[in-house]
């Protein structure tokens, strides 16, 4: 009897949305694509001369596992700088993308059958995450109404004697929603209370456009794993560079897990994120206005159109727009509108099943020039 391939949890693999309407989008001429979050604009020049003067200095080589010691003393110093939190340098760790960190966490925190709370709408990556590293997710729901803030006493309610970690995410992907300083510390309370650990993915923490954006470790300091990331305040999508921050004996846990999966993140793109942290006041406001911009004139254009609506965007480099007046949920929304005006968002439904599919993300990753020809060609769409 031949044994299968494939591994028994992957034979029958969930529903991917996303990879079913990259696959359509293929086919599409003419194609305006503003599925992903990945940004048009190119990492500045200083960041990839500064990076590249080093790899020519011989910085080619392997770093400790968790990253160089200037490196890891960077991201201690931006952290005292920018928001006065002091960290110890075995606290940090180099991953490559903040996604390396979510998962080596998971790993390190997770016994089978543990229970992880993600608020809907959730980045997707979240749940399949938590699979792999044993655990259960368990969802709860932030709504529109509320401007997608956690209702804490929901939150409290889906706490049980295996619930071990909490996932959160302001500013938020896909909603555009950024936690008030309150949510964050009733958020924190409840954690404390519960013993229970906090996974702040803070990847947008630059696109915070009303007020200044305060991190969670701020209020619970024992109980949060940080996440961060170069990709979207630096445009380094491609370099494959973030950290992660956590209690020292959790950050060991994910060396011993790292060092038989990665190692190590690449040393060429350490050292560009040790500029650009350093650098941090002079490249990043003028990313974050460019996507300022840009979410603002996408809300202009949505309210001209009938079938669609959009809350005011807080943070992030997304819209998540309403599409109930359109009568459709949002695949077949998203499928219409590609076959009509080959224009490509993702349906809101991959962001989670309780919340998401009266909406549609919309990826600002595209210049003003592309978003007026995207959204000219959706006023001529026919809806009800």
């Amino acid at each position: 009897m031949e044994r299968p391939l494939i591994a028994e949890r992957f034979q029958t693999p969930a529903k991917n949305l996303l990879m079913e309407i990259a696959t359509l989008a293929k086919k599409t001429p003419n194609l305006i694509d503003l599925s992903i979050g990945d940004p048009d604009l190119i990492t500045d020049a200083t960041i990839i001369n500064a990076a590249f003067d080093d790899v020519k200095a011989g910085h080619t080589k392997y770093t400790a596992s968790d990253g160089s010691a200037d490196f890891i003393q960077t991201v201690v110093d931006f952290y005292q700088k920018q928001y006065n939190l002091t960290f110890s340098p075995s606290q940090v760790r180099g991953t490559v993308g903040a996604l390396h960190g979510m998962y080596l966490a998971l790993a390190a925190i997770l016994n089978p059958g543990d229970e992880v709370i993600i608020h809907e709408p959730y980045f997707s990556p979240y749940k399949q995450q938590v699979e792999l590293a044993g655990g259960v997710p368990v969802f709860i729901p932030t709504y529109e109404k509320d401007g997608f803030q956690i209702d804490v006493a929901v939150l409290e309610a889906a706490i049980t004697d295996k619930t071990r970690g909490i996932i959160i995410n302001s500013p938020n992907n896909p909603t555009g929603a950024v936690f008030s300083p309150d949510t964050f510390k009733q958020i924190a309370d409840v954690a404390i209370k519960h013993d229970l650990l906090i996974l702040s993915d803070e990847v947008y923490e630059a696109f915070c456009f009303d007020e200044t954006f305060v991190p969670m470790a701020v209020f619970a300091p024992e109980h949060t794993i940080t996440f961060s990331s170069f990709s979207k305040a630096f445009a380094m999508t491609g370099w494959r560079i973030g950290y992660m921050i956590a209690p020292e004996a959790i950050n060991l846990t994910a060396k011993l897990i790292n060092e038989a999966i990665a190692y190590s993140s690449p040393t060429p793109s350490q050292r560009a994120g040790i500029y650009a942290l350093n650098h941090y006041d002079e490249l990043v406001p003028q990313v974050v206005a460019v996507f300022k911009e840009r979410l603002r004139y996408i809300e202009e254009r949505v309210q001209q159109i009938p079938f669609l609506s959009l809350s005011p965007v807080k943070g992030s480099m997304y819209a998540f727009i309403n599409i109930s007046g359109s009568g459709l949920d949002s695949v077949a929304f998203v499928e219409k509108l590609l076959q009509e005006t080959s224009v490509l968002m993702i349906p809101g439904k991959a962001f989670g099943e309780t919340t998401g599919d009266t909406y549609v993300r919309l990826a600002a990753t595209q210049s003003l020039e592309v978003l007026k020809e995207a959204f000219d060609r959706i006023e001529t769409c026919q809806f009800k």
